[in-house]
Order: structure tokens, then C-alpha cells, then sequence
């Protein structure tokens, strides 16, 4: 196990003694874009909840230079212009690339 499989490991843990449930990547993202769209408790429809998951991806991939920061629209949700395609990447590059991304993003 080499340590990127550590942190992320121990990253899970952490959150899911927080929340006290299993959780996955794909909940990860979207606990993290619901941080970036800062509006509060709310519930959100099934497109809204895809959304959330590209405004995580689009954050966490910005340091990376994938995505570059454009503005927030007049309802409060933030836009990014791709710099990279993410699909370039085969789908275990793209996971590695998240898990470290995500890190780098709660360590922050």
C-alpha cells in the first residue's frame, strides 16, 4: 500500500466516524460541494445533486489545472472553465487523481 492509499484511507475513517456511516468518493465530492455552494441546509433535486458533484470536481481539480475559476451565476452556483480534459485520463488515473485532490483539498 503505498501512502497515497494510506492518507485516503485514513481520510475515510475520519469522515465516516463523523458521520457515522460508510461513505465513498462519490459522497466525499458531494459533501464538499455542498461546502462550496455555502447555502445552507437545503434539499436538492436529482440534477442539483449532479451539479454539486461538478462543482467539487471543478475545485478540487483547479490547483491541478484542469479547471480555472470564471464567476458565480446570479443564483449563487460557481463556474469553471476546463483547461484540461479530465477524459484524457484513463478511469484509474482519474480515481488517483481525486483521492490525491481530495486530500489536498481537506488539508487545506
Amino acid at each position: 500500500m503505498d501512502d497515497l492509499d494510506k492518507k485516503w484511507d485514513a481520510l475515510v475513517l475520519k469522515i465516516e466516524k463523523k458521520f457515522e456511516d460508510e461513505i465513498n468518493l462519490k459522497a466525499i465530492l458531494y459533501l464538499i460541494g455542498v461546502q462550496e455552494l455555502n447555502m445552507g441546509i437545503k434539499r436538492f433535486g436529482r440534477e442539483e445533486k449532479v451539479d454539486i458533484l461538478h462543482v467539487a470536481v471543478c475545485k478540487i481539480l483547479t490547483p491541478f489545472g484542469f479547471y480555472k475559476f470564471d464567476r458565480v451565476d446570479e443564483d449563487g452556483w460557481p463556474h469553471w472553465t476546463e483547461l484540461k480534459a479530465l477524459k484524457n485520463l484513463d478511469d484509474a488515473k482519474q480515481g488517483l487523481l481525486m483521492k490525491e485532490a481530495i486530500i489536498k483539498y481537506l488539508n487545506n
